[in-house]
């Protein structure tokens, strides 16, 4: 546990400004298996270690291109609960997706706990999400709001917009898909 604090407070002092992902095509592969992972993005996400026994949070502190949603899950003190939630999703917006959200926007979403955790807790189902219930799946996050997936072989959105860049990467309590937009929940 002293070693996920530290981790996580490590990843709390990489700027949020900083950080990004290589240039992501769309082109897109065969159809996904649900045992391994899938997309256009997977080749640019390099990790650290094997994530699959590590709960969610320890999980994506593992992959660079994911520091700045670790920070933000850090600040907003979801660590404790995210990992202690049993079979859940994540869709996880990459460091170019928080760089993508305006300074100002971005400035005012951290300094303002209660509505990162709305925002963060809206990229999460309390349920794991295979590759096959992405095609028209909807789904109650935690935040309360609805969220729905579209596509088809590798190719996936979520909510119309945000492309599943890399999915179904497995941590031990949940399913990751590394995503290239910030959600907002509907108001």
């Amino acid at each position: 546990m002293r070693t996920a604090k530290a981790a996580a407070a490590a990843a709390l002092a990489v700027p949020l400004t900083f950080g990004g992902v290589a240039s992501q095509s769309h082109a897109q592969d065969a159809s996904p298996s649900p045992s391994g992972t899938f997309g256009s993005g997977c080749s640019a996400l390099s990790q650290k270690a094997d994530t699959a026994k590590d709960k969610v949070v320890n999980a994506a502190s593992a992959y660079p291109q994911l520091s700045q949603l670790v920070s933000a899950a850090v600040r907003a003190k979801l660590t404790d609960t995210l990992n202690g939630k049993p079979q859940i999703t994540v869709f996880a917006p990459n460091d170019q997706a928080f760089k993508n959200v305006t300074a100002s926007q971005l400035t005012s979403l951290l300094a303002n706990e209660g509505q990162l955790k709305k925002v963060l807790t809206y990229h999460v189902v309390d349920q794991q999400i295979t590759p096959d219930q992405l095609s028209d799946g909807s789904f109650t996050t935690v935040e309360g709001g609805k969220l729905t997936t579209s596509g088809s072989g590798s190719d996936f959105k979520v909510n119309g917009k945000a492309n599943i860049v890399c999915g179904n990467i497995k941590a031990a309590n949940a399913t990751i898909y590394v995503i290239d937009q910030v959600l907002q929940p509907p108001s």
